[in-house]
């Protein structure tokens, strides 16, 4: 007989319980890292997208324009929502 653990004994689960809560630094550091730029875009982007809006408008949306339109206002609402936090801690 063998005074091995079982495969999925509690104390093996609540180790990977604890791997899984709190992610090595090493994944936590590019993903930070790409957030401030992500949040700097999108902040940008939600900024200038209404510009794109006022020759659609001028023109009248006729044929496939309501549907960019529409395209444009989704890319700026999760322009919005992404961009958001940018600067927020100053």
């Amino acid at each position: 007989m063998s005074n091995a653990l079982p495969p999925f004994g509690s104390e093996r689960l609540g180790r990977v319980r604890d791997a899984l809560s709190s992610p090595p630094e090493s994944i936590e550091r590019p993903v930070g890292a790409l957030a401030v730029p992500l949040r700097f875009v999108a902040f940008w982007t939600a900024v200038a997208l209404p510009f794109l809006y006022l020759p659609l408008l001028a023109g009248g949306l006729t044929g496939s324009e309501p549907t960019a339109f529409v395209a444009l206002l989704l890319a700026n609402a999760v322009a919005l929502v992404l961009g958001h936090d940018h600067h927020s801690a100053e």
